[in-house]
């Protein structure tokens, strides 16, 4: 009998991001939009296309009631690479936009059952950030997988300085990405060179 390469153990031990439940990376539209119908019993005519004229990609939209318990209802999209005509990418967004019930506490609420959900997935841990401030929010975890491919997890509003200098942040949105290649994702970009 062949041994396996020590290389196979840290496989099952790190978390491998390939799409969101059915739908895969690199899945076509069609593999998609049958996923998105098994997922979420989708009607055809739930799932909206959009195309992002400046990325040069498509997308798959689709409101999901509870897609977290409790959660409220979340906008999925489907976005499909520039040359590859693939899926590259899943996201789900949390805001008055997805749910007019929707409040400040509830998306923190989500934020935070997420952020505990995935911290105990076993990211790599060289991967792993929380808590860290950007523009316009907060990464509330980011983790990837031995290949790369990501989870942002981001909570979006406005910064208010109160007492004692602490910026408190009040959430408009709470998006979360699954990303096939955060580093060099299939969008399009105009050559070097080009101006």
């Amino acid at each position: 009998a062949t041994e396996m390469p020590a290389a196979g153990a840290d496989d099952k031990t790190t978390k491998a991001i390939d799409g969101f439940r059915s739908a895969k990376f690199g899945m076509n539209e069609a593999d998609v939009r049958a996923a998105m119908t098994k997922d979420f019993s989708a009607k055809p005519d739930a799932i909206r296309a959009q195309d992002n004229a400046s990325e040069l990609t498509h997308s798959l939209l689709l409101s999901v009631p509870e897609l977290l318990p409790n959660g409220g209802t979340a906008e999925l999209s489907y976005v499909f690479g520039y040359k590859s005509k693939s899926l590259i990418q899943v996201g789900s967004v949390w805001s008055k936009g997805t749910d007019t019930a929707m409040t400040p506490e509830k998306l923190f609420s989500n934020a935070n059952i997420l952020r505990a959900h995935f911290m105990g997935e076993g990211f790599k841990p060289d991967s792993i950030a929380m808590n860290m401030p950007v523009a316009g929010g907060i990464v509330m975890f980011r983790g990837s997988d031995a290949k790369d491919r990501s989870v942002i997890l981001l909570l979006q509003g406005t910064f208010e300085n109160k007492e004692n200098n602490q910026r408190v942040l009040t959430p408009t949105s709470l998006l979360l990405f699954y990303v096939a290649d955060a580093k060099s994702p299939d969008i399009f970009k105009l050559p070097p060179g080009q101006f």
